[in-house]
């Protein structure tokens, strides 16, 4: 099955999940390959080791879901919600998010490597000691999100909205003061430092007192 009808191309499944119920479900160690999940409910949904190897998910809700040292890889999330979800120590590389929604999302540890989050509304997320290296968040609406301990490099941030963001701890290589907005955004010392050199000015020792 592939779906081509508007929006982000999904992966052929080989299988399909359709309109059924599973809130409250715990998916524990249970394996997905190639499974198409469209309109589903799995609300208040956990699992820990579950794995999903290239599946794709369209119109599901995923409120308030609780997933543990999880892989979803390579995966695809098409108008799919995620308010209240929480995701710790999960692999998500090479998934892809489209026209998702986004609220009291938190993510802690875990690899996000190769995530594609473009126009993602992210604000008031909360993403901490998370891999987002080479990540897509272009667009992305980061505006109050927290992302501490977040590993930037690589990410593309073009016309990423991170104002107001608190970002201490994180890589901000990715990060170019003068093109990304970030009026308000809460950084630490040694970010501040690197920002202001990335301007092309030096920062040095105060200058000595005339004797």
């Amino acid at each position: 099955m592939a779906d081509r009808r508007g929006g982000t191309p999904t992966p052929p499944t080989d299988s399909e999940v359709v309109n059924e119920r599973w809130d409250g479900e715990d998916l524990s160690g249970r394996t997905f390959t190639r499974v198409a999940f469209v309109d589903v409910d799995l609300t208040e949904a956990t699992a820990a080791g579950a794995t999903f190897d290239e599946c794709t998910f369209r119109d599901c809700d995923l409120n308030a879901t609780r997933f543990t040292d999880s892989g979803f890889l390579n995966c695809t999330f098409t108008k799919s919600s995620f308010f209240g979800a929480r995701f710790e120590g999960c692999k998500l590389v090479g998934s892809m998010f489209d026209r998702c929604r986004f609220g009291s999302f938190e993510v802690v540890g875990g690899s996000w490597h190769l995530v594609g989050l473009p126009g993602a509304d992210l604000r008031r997320t909360v993403f901490r000691r998370v891999d987002l290296r080479e990540a897509d968040l272009t667009g992305a609406r980061l505006n109050d999100a927290t992302l501490h301990h977040v590993d930037l490099a690589g990410a593309w941030l073009h016309q990423a909205d991170l104002s107001g963001a608190d970002l201490r701890g994180s890589d901000l290589s990715a990060v170019d003061p003068v093109a990304h907005q970030l009026r308000k955004a809460v950084v630490d010392l040694d970010q501040a430092v690197a920002l202001v050199r990335a301007l092309g000015l030096k920062v040095e020792e105060d200058a000595p007192l005339d004797p």
